[in-house]
């Protein structure tokens, strides 16, 4: 099992001046510990579940170039993305972007969008669930028409580009990986089945990511497609430095299951310390596990 760093805490000690000195330890000292994947949020308001509306937030894709710029190894992603935030044609020069000057490393994470008082109070428009699903849907599309060599249009119900030009190319190829996050049984899984490399599941217990990972499988078998073909990712609200015996033994759970990576949150004041200590006691032993 391999260890993500989910960085989403930006009310750290020292004010804005500090955000970035932080931000960057915290990154290097994931890619010395031997963290597979580094993402953020991606939010313009902090979100009201974790602080305030009025707490601090980065803006995602200039966080991860910061980020590209620090370190060598790691996968860069938000976690994730959603589909009102930019215009598809945009969010696929954006990630192609990070792709190129990070040297390959840049992952798609998107879904559906949820927070409706951001994008009121941006006055960016939030759509209904259902044409926010047709949206991600299309979205995802041409994100793979851009990164394909198609440059021609994409007539969407909600989208039309005259051009799909996408220059530089992707470092990876055949392009960026793509992770759907959200674990909705009929339409998120459904597209993660058809169109993801990755997907990154809601959970709250073992028994709900198996019945998840279930009714993936049975997408992908009405798209033909292999399960193993697609990273499981889940996220991790558990203290894993407190406790990491606990922790690591709850994760062997999980990756008998069939996940992939766990996505770690460094709350607290002093996340490279948090970071820092994962390398030393949880990292190593989390890559022992697998599929028995």
């Amino acid at each position: 099992m391999q260890v993500g760093i989910h960085f989403v805490n930006f009310t750290l000690p020292g004010g804005p001046e500090q955000l970035g000195p932080t931000l960057a330890a915290t990154a290097k000292a994931a890619e010395e510990a031997g963290v597979s994947y580094f993402s953020l949020m991606d939010h313009w308001f902090q979100m009201e579940e974790f602080a305030t509306s009025q707490d601090p937030m980065l803006e995602g894709y200039t966080s991860l170039g910061f980020v590209a710029g620090l370190t060598e190894k790691m996968t860069l992603n938000l976690l994730v993305t959603g589909v009102t935030y930019r215009h598809p044609g945009l969010l696929a020069k954006i990630v192609t972007t990070l792709d190129v000057l990070s040297g390959g490393r840049a992952m798609l994470g998107i879904g559906a969008a949820w927070y409706e008082r951001e994008h009121n109070g941006l006055g960016v428009p939030f759509p209904p669930l259902g044409e926010r699903f047709e949206r991600l849907e299309e979205a995802l599309q041409i994100c793979i028409q851009m990164w394909s060599d198609d440059d021609g249009p994409f007539e969407g119900t909600h989208y039309q580009l005259a051009e799909t030009i996408c220059r530089p190319r992707p470092v990876q190829q055949p392009r960026p990986r793509i992770l759907i996050g959200g674990s909705g049984e009929r339409k998120t899984l459904r597209l993660v089945a058809k169109y993801a490399d990755a997907c990154n599941l809601f959970g709250s217990s073992i028994d709900e990511v198996k019945h998840k990972l279930e009714v993936l499988e049975r997408h992908c078998a009405d798209e033909d497609r292999d399960p193993s073909e697609i990273t499981k990712t889940i996220l991790a609200l558990a203290d894993p430095v407190g406790a990491p015996d606990a922790f690591v033994s709850s994760m062997a759970e999980y990756a008998e299951l069939g996940i992939d990576v766990v996505d770690i949150v460094p709350f607290g004041p002093d996340p490279v310390a948090i970071v820092s200590a994962l390398g030393d006691r949880v990292v190593g032993a989390l890559a022992e596990l697998g599929p028995s």
